[in-house]
């Protein structure tokens, strides 16, 4: 029986190969051969121009799913040199792969679509004879578009089980010779997949550009400010004293992933920091390199800054100010100490993989400083990143926590240099072994080095931290009196995660204290040293190593508490670990029987540190997302009971929420944003997470304006509807009463004005921060 399906199978292949094979042959027929064409055209009067009436519509319809790594097929809408490249049946997350991927990086390892096409990815556009005719019937994203206006969404509120909206779905990507088959077999599934089509007047524009052959024009060439700006950063970022040189490097490794742009514009244009084989003045040729630490392969390179060419997303956002304050700041931090560079550091992976190595030299007041001045950006990394999706490395922290910092004036870090040069071995992190690596036996190497570390650090404590007193407030930054970096909170939702400074919502059940030596780790595990492209064992080594960084910064906050207490919270905070797991937070790996020097006058410490944390910290924290910032007292009062409403009634409501509040007399009030906190018995287990929930201690933080890029579900609630709906809410008991919610205040992904909404939220955020507003991702929109 066995060999008889075999031979099925087989026969199904070769039908599909041949069906594949004879459609070609009749397009080859009919429009002759594809290969690249040049759509780069000077503008035409009368014409459809790309970036005035193409590149917005597509922003809005489009690039809301088709921004990120995890765009289904690869397809990215963002740019047109994304549109050009095509798409690609493989995936860029697959957390099974056994060897590391190729990289597919957009703009960074293909420049030609010559080159795409060699890495895999075929057209989206007709490649063959450029006639009208040939533009609709020969490219596949005309023919998804014609696909969804011959089969519009079914009528419903939900879709049907047909579409599969599930992140790691079966993807189809059908080139243009698959198409026909694909469409037979899935006719509802054209473009905007599971959304409304496109209305008629942008379809149209669409279609017409389409069918004139998509051509584009030559972006606008940098301002001659940009340009004179740009070439004071270039100058100072390519000094050539060796000093100067190491600075250069420390910031590019740290900001290589920030969108750039020079402040006092009311507009800014975005750039990023590259290493370029060409001088400054003359066209970049960047060097692709999998990590910003890996070796350039040449013995002189610039530091340049490239214009952001694609759309800005909210998921991949992380603006960064340059200004001459800025330079200033970083001369006094990086060239003003006297301290000697008597070479460079290696690139060789033992040494550039690792921070306290490769920049020994560098005071480690000069790097904590340079870090913490824009501690929101440095923490950012990890969660605006390229890791468009990451449940496995995301299920190492909690659903909300406060996050404060080592003060970097403090005497416990005067002989900080020191401590780590001995440690730097122990400090050695997973990217050394690159991004094939075996999972289990590399675990044990890091785990035993931890272990070393932590008795380290306990001796160093034991060392510097002599008395009871030196156990206090002043151990933690105060922003200076004026830097809101001091305060930041972190939400995950499921899958991804958001960083905001301030202390947002109610006290949480964690919090982290981070000094220099874990902010850098993080920094160079996720951000610098993580590899997207990895395989399996990479990204294992990955998420197994943050529970170690997670301990460490909840160790910190734990010795901020009584003595008596500590072990009591550890104990709460990983119900249901192993006595093996709770040791490397507080226990026989690392202890520190210094009491603390803090008053502490109830019988609730943990409550009265936060409330002392918020003293401490009140000149610097972020107010903007407080509901009591709210000026309406009846949508301030609704939704404080809103953010009352916890426990299991919140296991049917998603994770992240954009609820909009109208009245009839001025429009919209405001927009706000509803985080599902889900509780946990611990986050030290990676394979087990549905088992340790514990609904019954989920909350929910009440935000104003938008916190997330992947809103789950959207709210539109009248000002008079606000009981209403907030008293709905604390009555859910299952999934039918949070659909007849939705029913009654939800826009649905179904909903007929669908577009209209989302294009009000995203002008909504652009009017309350231009800066750093972007393309929200759809792409976990639900479906109920």
């Amino acid at each position: 029986m066995a060999k008889i399906r075999g031979i099925i199978f087989l026969l199904l292949i070769s039908v599909i190969v041949g069906c594949v094979a004879l459609q070609k042959i009749e397009l080859d027929k009919q429009y002759g051969p594809a290969y690249p064409r040049n759509r780069l055209v000077d503008p035409v009067s009368g014409s459809i121009d790309y970036l005035r009436d193409v590149k917005p519509i597509l922003e809005n319809r489009c690039v809301v799913c088709h921004g990120c790594y995890d765009a289904p097929c690869q397809l990215k809408l963002s740019a047109v040199e994304g549109i050009e490249r095509g798409a690609s049946k493989k995936k860029v997350y697959d957390g099974s792969r056994l060897l590391a991927a190729n990289l597919t990086r957009l703009f960074d390892d293909a420049h030609t679509t010559e080159q795409w096409r060699h890495k895999g990815f075929y057209p989206v556009l007709n490649e063959r004879d450029q006639t009208e005719a040939a533009n609709l019937s020969g490219g596949t994203m005309a023919r998804m578009l014609e696909l969804k206006r011959l089969h519009p969404l079914p009528r419903g509120d939900r879709l049907p089980e047909s579409f599969d909206l599930s992140l790691d779905r079966d993807q189809q990507c059908p080139k243009i010779e698959e198409f026909e088959s694909f469409a037979k077999d899935y006719p509802l599934w054209g473009m905007p997949y599971g959304f409304p089509g496109l209305p008629d007047s942008e379809h149209d524009v669409i279609v017409e550009w389409l069918k004139q052959g998509a051509h584009h024009q030559k972006p606008a060439p940098i301002s001659k400010d940009d340009s004179v700006r740009i070439a004071e950063w270039e100058t100072f970022l390519n000094g050539r004293s060796l000093k100067q040189q190491l600075m250069a490097r420390y910031i590019y490794e740290h900001l290589f992933l920030a969108h750039l742009y020079f402040d006092g514009k009311e507009t800014p244009s975005f750039f990023r920091l590259v290493r370029s084989k060409s001088k400054p003045g003359d066209r970049i040729e960047l060097i692709a390199t999998r990590r910003p630490y890996d070796d350039p392969k040449t013995d002189k390179f610039y530091y340049r800054l490239q214009p952001v060419r694609s759309t800005i997303l909210v998921k991949t956002h992380m603006p960064y100010a340059l200004s001459p304050m800025r330079m200033a700041r970083y001369r006094e931090l990086f060239l003003t100490p006297q301290y000697e560079v008597p070479r460079l550091p290696s690139y060789k992976v033992d040494t550039s993989a690792n921070p306290f190595m490769a920049f020994r030299a560098i005071p480690v007041s000069s790097r904590y400083r340079f870090m913490l001045d824009e501690a929101q950006f440095t923490i950012m990394g990890f969660i605006k990143g390229p890791v468009c999706r990451g449940q496995m490395a995301l299920n190492v922290i909690e659903d909300q926590f406060w996050v404060v910092f080592v003060d970097p004036d403090h005497p416990l870090l005067y002989p900080q240099s020191e401590f780590l040069a001995k440690e730097k071995s122990n400090l050695r992190l997973p990217a050394q072994n690159q991004s094939n690596s075996t999972a289990m036996l590399a675990w044990l190497e890091y785990s035993r080095r931890q272990k070393n570390y932590l008795k380290a650090k306990a001796r160093y404590l034991e060392k510097n931290l002599t008395d009871k007193k030196d156990v206090s407030l002043d151990l933690i930054w105060n922003g200076d009196g004026r830097n809101p970096n001091a305060a930041l909170t972190i939400f995950r939702h499921f899958d991804s995660a958001s960083v905001v400074q301030g202390f947002v919502g109610d006290p949480p059940k964690t919090a982290w204290v981070i000094g220099y030596p874990l902010l850098e780790r993080i920094h160079y595990l996720l951000v610098a040293g993580f590899d997207v492209y990895g395989n399996y064992g990479h990204q294992l080594n990955s998420r197994l190593y943050m529970d170690f960084l997670r301990m460490e910064g909840e160790f910190n906050f734990l010795t901020l508490l009584p003595r008596k207490d500590r072990e009591k919270e550890r104990n709460y905070w990983y119900r249901g670990a192993s006595e093996n797991v709770k040791s490397y937070i507080y226990g026989r790996r690392i202890n520190f029987d210094q009491d603390s020097g803090i008053d502490y006058r109830t019988n609730n410490p943990k409550a009265e540190l936060f409330e002392l944390l918020q003293q401490r910290l009140r000149a610097v924290l972020n107010r903007s997302y407080a509901i009591d910032q709210i000026k309406d007292p009846i949508v301030e009062k609704s939704l404080k009971e809103l953010a009352r409403v916890h426990g299991i009634r919140l296991s049917p409501m998603p994770q992240t929420v954009f609820l909009t509040v109208t009245n009839s007399e001025t429009g919209v009030l405001g927009m706000y944003t509803l985080i599902h906190n889900v509780g946990h018995s611990n986050v030290s287990h990676l394979f087990s997470e549905a088992t340790e929930y514990l609904p019954e201690e989920d909350t929910l933080t009440v935000t104003k304006g938008f916190v997330g890029a992947y809103p789950n579900a959207f709210f539109h609630v009248k000002k008079s509807q606000l009981t209403e709906f907030v008293d709905a809410i604390a009555e859910l008991k299952n999934d039918e009463d949070y659909r007849s919610l939705l029913g009654r205040f939800g826009i649905r992904r179904t909903a007929p004005d669908f577009w209209r909404y989302s294009d009000k939220l995203h002008s909504a955020y652009r009017n309350e921060n231009s800066l750093e507003a972007g393309i929200f991702d759809y792409n976990r929109l639900e479906n109920r």
